[in-house]
């Protein structure tokens, strides 16, 4: 059996569902499909991603959040709501997604959008958004290195998630590989430091959200918990605390692209328990937005339609859906 319960959030074992066929395969589809329209998080393990590439690039961003301020932004991004590089603590505020008007995040970030431009396409505002250059820190040395390295790691890892979507869909296994051609995913680390400054009523290390893309792979700090997830009955469940796992959770242009058959669950991180108000453990945690190509127009998929379930949205551009989402955050 690929799946399984762990304190709430369901468990699918990756390498099973795609080494499974016929009856076995479609059992397990549904599974996941029950999954992604009830909650739309579970817990990924048997992922294939090599150790040493995720330690890599976790010790990297551990390092360069380790800096001093001064050596941190100069890898800031002198673009406006630009989506690449380093982010300081209480430079975003995930809450205004949702129109709530509340502290920024206690975190910093470093991101990056995708490793290079498509060829032949023309350089409009929304391509330069999603495909202009990255910006690498100095040190610590061979960063930019180890972080390709991870970056290839999770389109890889991407693919496999998508595979098993399809499916779930009762589509066939290749029906998202078109619109990932070119895509726009980014790779961000956050980091929530432990500060010694006064938490703010309301105020959390990530603010209550959704994600905005396709699909969100996060490996989360296996130590330090936070990870909270909404309920059905609109309570928040505690993530657990996961080694050599991913948590992955369906984004909001998925839920779109699926006429709402799955849910783009609201999620956030607090501070640890038994801490409130005073300076909490140091949180990492490091997540692949999987995401269309810019120019993919995302409409309903044919399975999730019907005479009783109309399609709900006009089609929209994925990289115009996805930059007003983001620039809505900062």
């Amino acid at each position: 059996m690929a799946i399984s319960n762990h304190e709430t959030l369901p468990i699918v074992d990756l390498k099973e569902f795609l080494n499974s066929t016929g009856e076995e395969r479609k059992n397990l589809a549904s599974q996941v499909d029950d999954i992604c329209r009830s909650i739309g998080f579970l817990i990924i393990k048997n992922h294939g991603v090599p150790e040493k590439i995720r330690i890599d690039a976790w010790l990297a961003a551990e390092s360069f959040f380790k800096k001093n301020e001064e050596d941190k932004r100069k890898a800031l991004s002198n673009e406006e709501e630009s989506p690449r590089g380093y982010l300081p603590i209480e430079g975003e505020t995930l809450a205004k997604t949702l129109g709530d008007a509340t502290p920024p995040d206690r975190k910093e970030t470093f991101s990056s959008g995708p490793l290079s431009p498509p060829p032949g396409h023309r350089t409009t505002d929304d391509f330069h958004f999603f495909y202009g250059p990255n910006i690498w820190p100095i040190k610590p040395n061979n960063f930019k290195e180890k972080w390709v390295a991870y970056y290839n790691a999770m389109e890889q890892l991407g693919a496999k998630v998508m595979e098993m979507l399809a499916a779930a869909l009762n589509l066939d296994k290749d029906f998202f590989v078109k619109y990932h051609t070119h895509h726009i995913s980014a790779l961000r680390s956050q980091n929530y430091p432990s500060l010694k400054t006064k938490v703010l009523p309301g105020q959390l290390r990530a603010g209550a959200h959704s994600d905005y893309g396709s699909v969100t792979l996060l490996y989360p700090d296996p130590m330090i918990g936070g990870l909270e997830v909404k309920s059905i009955d609109g309570g928040w469940i505690k993530a657990p605390k996961v080694e050599d796992a991913y948590i992955i959770n369906i984004g909001d242009l998925l839920a779109h692209w699926t006429n709402d058959r799955w849910v783009s669950t609201l999620h956030r991180v607090v501070e640890p328990e038994g801490v409130k108000g005073k300076s909490s453990l140091k949180r990492q945690s490091i997540a692949y937005f999987m995401n269309p190509n810019y120019d993919a127009m995302i409409k309903a998929i044919p399975t999730c339609i019907d005479n009783e379930s109309p399609a709900k949205y006009d089609p929209v551009l994925a990289g115009e859906y996805l930059m007003n989402k983001f620039k809505s955050s900062v």
